[in-house]
């Protein structure tokens, strides 16, 4: 984690508001630069919680009609089920916001396809239809976005999106979505961004709270192998920081808290 930004705050809230002012600031510094601005979503707790952050702050200067919303993985589990991150994301900001429908590019549900297989080809398809006019490459060729800013919350297994620990989902170096079937939390069956997929976008931000989250940070901070470690084989193309709170920090050499 050395090459990367490391932003250490008290707590959870503390952390949320933090990032939620980080994210509200480089949508509006991405508009003023290209006229859209790109984001993706995390589910979670502290991915609902910065998303409730943002919606606490004044976001008159971004205009929201032109951002594009997209999300890391999904639960395969349909529309109107409390499992899914997409709900959770409406209820906290995007229902609130003059979005456009179009732009917000949710991940198919299972009661849509008939499988996590279709959902992740339908959502790959969308991936690459956007890249032709905001996207890049990943060092494969599979077009995707190139995501101003992509959030990634961390399991205490140290997995982001649905990429878990020895499962073949991260190894994957050609396809920039997968379907997850042996998710060892429920529920088992996801739709998820691959790491080419992740690495493409221009800023990675992990949130990271709590003292159970801290055995993987210290893992990603000392290099681990993302087949073992997913959360230390992601990297955005301009930048990767580690939002953490003081818990989650526990393990790293000399903490320091950014809000002293």
């Amino acid at each position: 984690m050395t090459e990367h930004d490391v932003v250490i705050l008290a707590d959870p809230r503390g952390l949320a508001g933090h990032v939620a002012e980080r994210l509200v600031a480089e949508i509006a510094t991405a508009q003023a630069a290209r006229g859209t601005a790109s984001v993706v979503l995390t589910g979670g707790g502290m991915g609902t919680r910065t998303l409730t952050a943002v919606g606490d702050l004044d976001t008159s200067g971004i205009d929201w009609s032109r951002v594009d919303v997209w999300w890391g993985d999904e639960r395969f589990v349909a529309a109107d089920d409390a499992e899914r991150n997409e709900r959770a994301a409406r209820a906290a900001l995007l229902d609130g916001l003059g979005l456009d429908p179009a732009r917000v590019h949710a991940i198919p549900a299972a009661d849509a396809v008939a499988t996590a297989e279709d959902a992740a080809e339908r959502y790959a398809a969308e991936l690459a239809t956007s890249s032709e006019t905001t996207g890049s490459r990943p060092a494969d060729g599979t077009a995707v976005p190139a995501f101003d800013v992509l959030l990634l919350g961390v399991g205490p297994d140290a997995h982001v999106a649905s990429l878990f620990p020895e499962l073949d989902a991260v190894q994957e170096g050609r396809r920039t979505v997968l379907a997850v079937h042996d998710a060892p939390k429920p529920p088992p069956h996801r739709v998820t961004l691959t790491l080419p997929a992740i690495n493409a976008a221009r800023q990675v931000w992990l949130v990271v709270a709590g003292a159970d989250k801290a055995g993987a940070v210290a893992l990603a901070a000392n290099g681990a192998a993302a087949q073992q470690v997913p959360a230390a084989g992601v990297q955005g193309t301009e930048r990767t920081v580690w939002f953490l709170d003081t818990a989650a920090a526990a393990r790293l050499p000399r903490p320091r808290r950014d809000d002293e």
